[in-house]
């Protein structure tokens, strides 16, 4: 998502509008990276009798560094043909799979909003989650990058009104969005209301205690249901016990160890929470096996050999923390007040 990166949204000029050079000039500053206009226009991408819609972003060179766009084969949008207007575009795998199937898309032309284009590039494959949720934000259209300069006159922008930053400290954003604030306040006279930055640190830095929050939550959840759980193996184990009575005292007339009979019932409690985790385990790989088909291929959840391993661990402990004093009291019944039991 660009942790390093600040976004500068342009509200109103008010008379002094940006221009790609003075995003040049700006990024000669040492506390930026990389500097990247975008321009977005919507539309309809075609190549013969197929047509996707389609969400071209006209950029920069510098937009594949800043987003860490990952190019499959070909190449990205480079300087010449920002300043040449050149009708290229560089396309996401989907529309490449689309359009030329198994063949490479490289030299082939398509046609985005009655333009052609030429195809200089195509991205590799996204099945990330945030590739899903950004397929899901454009309503599931293509995406394509093309020069700025094409963009901005199809969508009829002839200035800068969006562009990115990246800070050249990738763990200090301060320095960055203050020297990022005070120029922008010196090109539009002091007038803060003109322009807004957005920090993606900051962002990220909320959504991470979000996060935190539902972690904690979820796991306090988690951790009573282990306590209920563990109580109910607990007076399972108690009535068995109890039940057994009997058998206890002639096992131990005959010469049985305290220790055995405490493994026994241990092992009892054990089992019973390793068979409560495995019908879980069962219970929840069929649920998102259900999710999955009916999320299709815009998300797809697994169950990790990890998350398998954390539980059954949790489950030995139950079974073994709740099932000791049962067991424990089994142990130390005396073999001639357990023969009397009725």
């Amino acid at each position: 998502m660009g942790t390093n990166q600040l976004t500068v949204i342009v509200k109103d000029d008010r008379g002094h509008p940006l221009s790609l050079n003075d995003l040049e000039t700006l990024s000669q500053n040492e506390e930026f990276l990389e500097i990247a206009p975008i321009a977005n226009v919507n539309g309809t991408a075609k190549r013969g009798t197929e047509k996707l819609s389609v969400q071209a972003t006209g950029t920069v060179n510098a937009y594949e560094r800043i987003y860490g766009v990952d190019v499959a084969y070909g190449r990205f949008i480079e300087t010449t043909d920002v300043k040449n207007s050149a009708l290229v575009a560089v396309i996401d795998y989907a529309m490449a799979e689309e359009f030329f199937g198994e063949s490479s898309a490289l030299g082939e032309t398509i046609t985005i909003n009655s333009r052609i284009f030429t195809v200089v590039g195509v991205l590799a494959e996204d099945t990330s989650m945030s590739g899903s949720m950004s397929s899901m934000m454009t309503g599931g259209a293509a995406t394509a990058y093309i020069p700025y300069t094409v963009a901005s006159r199809m969508a009829k922008l002839p200035n800068v009104t969006t562009f990115y930053v990246s800070s050249a400290d990738a763990e200090d954003m301060t320095a960055a969005e203050n020297k990022l604030n005070e120029l922008m306040l010196q090109r539009f006279r002091s007038d803060s209301d003109a322009f807004l930055i957005i920090n993606q640190s900051a962002i990220m830095g909320a959504l991470g205690s979000v996060t935190n929050t539902m972690s904690l939550l979820l796991g306090g959840i988690a951790a009573i249901s282990l306590l209920v759980g563990g109580i109910g193996i607990m007076n399972i184990m108690l009535v068995s016990v109890t039940e057994r009575t009997r058998e206890i005292g002639i096992r131990k007339a005959i010469g049985a160890a305290r220790s055995s009979i405490l493994m026994q019932f241990l092992i009892e409690a054990l089992m019973l929470s390793l068979m409560g985790c495995i019908i879980g385990l069962l219970i929840s790989w069929f649920i998102l096996g259900v999710v999955n088909a009916v999320a299709g291929d815009t998300v797809t959840f697994t169950m990790s050999f990890g998350v398998i391993a954390l539980a059954l661990g949790f489950a030995v402990f139950i079974g073994v923390a709740f099932g000791l004093y049962p067991a424990n009291k089994a142990a130390k019944l005396q073999p001639i007040q357990a023969l009397r039991h009725d």
